[in-house]
This record gives structure tokens, sequence and C-alpha cells, in this order.
């Protein structure tokens, strides 16, 4: 039976619509400068009153974020997964959620390979464990691991503003935290995906960096305390990236001790580094006995296994390399090959490093400023010269260079730094508000009207679909990174997997693809217990390949899936045998497939 496929669409670029808007916006400033300004300056007065109330304008940041993603279930409802990254996570998700930390290898394996996940030596996603513990919170206390990724998203934008506080005046903290809760809290993939995984290591970096100023200035032990909990996370979420974030928070803190005079008593020591050190301990103990028990080895890190069994591209620039491995399967070799190979030949060459570096910066532009935010970087220079913000400047500088020696950049990747990029625009923006060219407000017109393009594009995004600005699905290669979310993605594989398990009895959907697949498509995903699931996803091998997946499931129902047929295919599965002949595996529908989308 057919499933009807989504109708095509050409929606005009948000990006486009967010450069018009901005351009607008510029022109305004400088011939109209005063544009507005009456109702803006009240707003200001009533944003002061709050960010002066500082706790509350913690508070009421991260409750923007959980009341308003609610709010925005019946148009946007809870994500479905979609790419190979989600089901990972989501396999993660369900192993935590039962009290393990690995899943033995199933018997049928070799029909269950699929993109970023390990078969052996056990079953188990490839990635660090803090995201998956985020969703099997969600899962094991709401019944939905997405239920962890929104609290965390609320958690990061809440957690900004209160870092924000520590840098900046506190109408600034709450603007930057409110910039957070529209361009990360409700409209990024961060909260709209099951693999973003930026929410979480973006809390992390917020609560090291928010509180080394704080345990500078005052000495108290319970900022040392969430300096180490920030460490901790980013130890099982992101450990490069924390690492080139601790650096320069470690250096800072031993050199205020040493700049004190005197040498620093015991006492102060403790208060200052006892936390960091005992959480960096304790985290690094729990991800050794991790890897014990999803690798084997104590000293073998995440990705490690996976990377080493299907991946030709290395993940950095000095890595040579590996030989092709011997795919079972056409399509994870077309991932690897294609979209990752393809990637690291042109970094690795002389002619595409530097136009694959100016991507990767524009992507990072892209997500974290878009165009309305780009604007205040006209006081780049006024900025590189704030005494005040040096160390979060020398911080970035740390990143980019660790960050050079990577082939791959995604918007995740860098999150525990977004306080420090935060704090930098607007500290831009607070001197582009003094600028007066010719006597003119327009340095003020334009920070203002900057906050006024963010609002605007957050409305048109709430209402993407009816005004036609959606993005489209696949491939993901190809996204837009700014203002990706909240579709819902992923419906096909969703509705089938759905038909499937309102059917009586136990299924087995084996899935064959067409010459033309998008890697990124994936559908053969299953949960931690495979051989308890009522529906298990397979891979079509050849006929004595299957014969044996037909004799390991005898109990099961049988249905081949074809994901690339427009629309989707499903339909018992035809056995073929040199004695029987070819007959239907499956038996008959118990009740049709509609034709939904």
């Amino acid at each position: 039976m057919l499933l009807a496929p989504p109708a095509h669409q050409h929606s005009p670029s948000l990006l486009i619509l967010e450069f018009g808007l901005t351009a607008i916006a510029f022109a305004s400033a400088f011939t109209w400068p005063d544009a507005g300004s009456s109702w803006l300056r009240k707003a200001e007065l009533a944003f002061s009153r709050l960010a002066h109330r500082r706790l509350l304008a913690v508070v009421v940041v991260g409750l923007s974020v959980l009341l308003v993603r609610l709010a925005m279930l019946p148009i946007y409802p809870v994500p479905l997964p979609f790419v190979p990254n989600d089901f990972s996570f989501l396999l993660a998700s369900d192993t935590f959620a039962h009290g393990r930390l690995a899943n033995p290898t199933p018997a049928m394996w070799m029909h269950f390979e699929t993109i970023h996940v390990s078969m052996q030596p056990t079953y188990m996603t490839m990635y660090f464990p803090g995201q998956g513990l985020l969703l099997a919170a969600g899962q094991f206390v709401a019944g939905n691991p997405w239920v962890g990724v929104l609290i965390s998203s609320a958690l990061m934008c809440a957690a900004i503003c209160w870092a924000l506080q520590a840098w900046l005046p506190p109408e600034w903290a709450l603007l930057g935290g409110f910039i957070a809760v529209l361009r990360l809290g409700l409209f990024s993939y961060w909260t709209n995906t099951y693999h973003g995984g930026g929410s979480l290591a973006a809390l992390a970096g917020a609560l090291v960096l928010g509180a080394m100023p704080r345990l500078i200035r005052s000495g108290r032990f319970r900022y040392s305390l969430v300096i180490g909990i920030g460490i901790a996370i980013l130890a099982i979420t992101r450990p490069l990236e924390g690492f080139l974030l601790c650096c320069p928070v470690a250096v800072m803190l031993f050199y205020r001790l040493r700049k004190q005079g005197t040498r620093p008593g015991t006492a102060q020591l403790a208060r200052w580094l006892a936390a960091p050190l005992l959480c960096t301990v304790a985290a690094g103990a729990w991800m050794a006995w991790y890897d014990y028990r999803a690798f084997g080895n104590p000293l073998t890190p995440p990705y490690s296994v996976n990377r080493a069994t299907y991946a030709i591209a290395p993940y950095f620039v000095w890595q040579q390399q590996r030989p092709e491995p011997n795919y079972r399967y056409r399509e994870m070799r077309d991932f690897y090959r294609t979209d990752e190979l393809d990637t690291y030949k042109k970094l690795h060459s002389l002619r595409g490093f530097l136009p694959q570096t100016l991507l990767k910066v524009a992507l990072f532009f892209e997500f974290y400023a878009g165009f309305a935010l780009l604007v205040p970087l006209l006081m780049v220079r006024r900025v590189f010269l704030d005494r005040r913000i040096r160390f979060l400047l020398i911080s970035v500088i740390v990143l980019a260079a660790g960050m050079g020696m990577e082939i791959y950049l995604l918007p995740h990747y860098v999150a525990p730094f977004t306080v420090a990029f935060y704090v930098i625009g607007l500290q831009a923006m607070r001197h582009l508000r003094l600028w007066k060219p010719e006597g003119k407000p327009a340095g003020l017109a334009l920070a203002r009207f900057a906050v006024v393009v963010c609002v605007l594009m957050a409305g048109v995004r709430l209402f993407a679909q009816p005004l036609h600005f959606a993005p489209s699905q696949l491939p993901a290669s190809n996204w837009n990174f700014s203002w990706i979310g909240p579709e819902h993605f992923g419906t096909k594989r969703a509705q089938v997997e759905s038909q499937l398990e309102g059917l009586p009895g136990l299924q087995l959907a084996i899935v064959r693809y067409g010459s033309q697949h998008e890697p990124f498509n994936e559908w053969v995903y299953n949960s931690a217990d495979v051989d308890a699931s009522k529906v298990v996803w397979a891979r079509d091998m050849d006929d004595a390949g299957n014969r044996e997946l037909l004799r390991y499931y005898s109990g099961r129902k049988v249905w081949l899936v074809e994901p690339d047929q427009t629309p989707v295919r499903i339909s018992p599965y035809l056995e073929t045998s040199p004695d029987a002949g070819t007959k239907i595996a499956a038996g008959k529908l118990s009740r049709p497939f509609g034709d939904r989308q």
C-alpha cells in the first residue's frame, strides 16, 4: 500500500527575509533614526524594571521557553526523530531509561547496522552519554524523551541570562536572555530535535562562565561548585570543546590567586579549586566505567569503535584517510564516502582549505547571529579594545584555533561558548548605541532595530507554514541553520511505524531503498531491546540473508517497506526460493493502510 508524499513547496528562505528586514532597518536608522523612539523608550523602561530584579529576570527567561513552546504544540507538535543522530540518541535514552549502560549485541545485528550506532562489542549509540541521559530523564519522568530537551532548553536560556548578569549590566543580560529564547530556545534545532545537544552544552558553559567572575569577586564556595557541575556536564557531553573552554578558565583562576600577592591559604584553595577538581575526577571515573560497559575498555572513548568500524574520513585535519571498510550496504557506503569523505578531501587540500574554513565561519555566524545581529559587529574594533571582556575574546580565539583542526563544524559543537558569543555581541551593541555619525543617533536606532528584526522574525517563524516559509526536510546538508525548527519532520516513517504497531501481533519491517536514496533519510532504527519490540526494522539483504532473518523472527508478520517509492510503498514481503517459487511470507494485511500524509 502507499503513503501520499507531501506537496513540494518552493518556499522563500527565512534567511533572505531576515536579510531584507535587516537592510530596511539599516537604511531606516540613517534616514529616519527617530522612528518609533517614543514607544521603544517606554518598552526599554519596563524592560529595565524587570532586569533589575535579577532572580525574577532569570526565572522569567526560563519560563518563557517552557510556556511559549508548550503553547505552540497545537501548531508544532512534539518533534519526531528523522535523522540518524536523533535515532542514535533515542537508543541511548531507551537504554538508560531501562537502567542499563549498554545492550547486548542483537542476534541478527547485521540486519540492523545503521549510521551512528555501534553493534559490537555492545549495541549502543556512538556518542557521549550526556544527551542520552537527558532524554532518558524525560522518558523516565514524563514518558517522552523530548520533555528532557525542552527543560534543558529552558534551563539553558535561564543560565545564559544568569551568566550574562556577571559580565554586563542587568538590562543587557535580560536582553541577551530573551534573544536566546527567540533564537535558541524556541526556533532552533537545539530544542526541536533529539540530537542537537546544544542546549545541554550551552547550559554547562553558562554555568562555568557565569560562576567564574562571581568566584573571583566573592571567593564563595558555591560558585566553585557551580563551575564543577558545569565541567562535569561538559565532560559527558562535549569534552573537547569543554576542554577548550576550561583551559582559559583554569588559567584565569590561577592568575587571580597569584595576583593577590600572598600565598593563598588552604581554605581559599579549597573554596576555589576543590569542587572543580572533585567534579572533574568524578565525571572522568564515571566516563571510564561507561566506556568499559559500552565499549569493553575504560580507555576506549565514544566515537572510536564506531568510527574505526565504518568511517573513512577522520575528524581532524592532521589525520589520514582510512582504508574503506567492506560495507554490507550501499546506503552506508554512500554516507561515509559521499557525505563525509568529500568534505574531508576539500578541507585537506590547499585549494579547498580556505573556502571550507570560510564556510564553517559563515555557518557559525548564520546560526548565532543571523543577519540582524551582525550589525553590531560594526563596532568590532572597539570590542577588541574593551578590557572588560578581553578574557572572553581570548577564550574565543582558543576555540577558533581548536575548531580549525576539526574537519566538520555544526553549531552545537561550539555551544559551550554560547555565553562568550553573547557577551561579545551585546557589548558591541552597547558601543553601537553610542555611535552618532554626523551627530545623528543612528547607532541607537541600529541597536533598537536589530532587536525589532529578531522579534519580527520570531513572529514570521511561528506562522512560517501558512506564510509558505517552511524549510525543506532533506537533504540536511543544504539546510540554513538559522531559524530551523520546529517543523514536524519524519512523518512518513512515524506513520508507517504507527500503522504497523496498530496491527495484531508482532511485525517485522524489511526496508528496501532505491538507487537514489538520500543517506540521511535512514529508516532502520530500533529500540534498546530489539527482540521485544512490537515492530523490528531490518535492512534488506540477499535471499539467503533474509531467509535467516525470517527464520529467527518466524512468529512475526513480515512487510517490505520501500521509503524511496513515491509515495512510500508497504507490501507483504515476497520470499523467493528455488523450490517453492514465490510466496507471501506475511499473509494478508489485517486492515488496509491509509493513503494519508
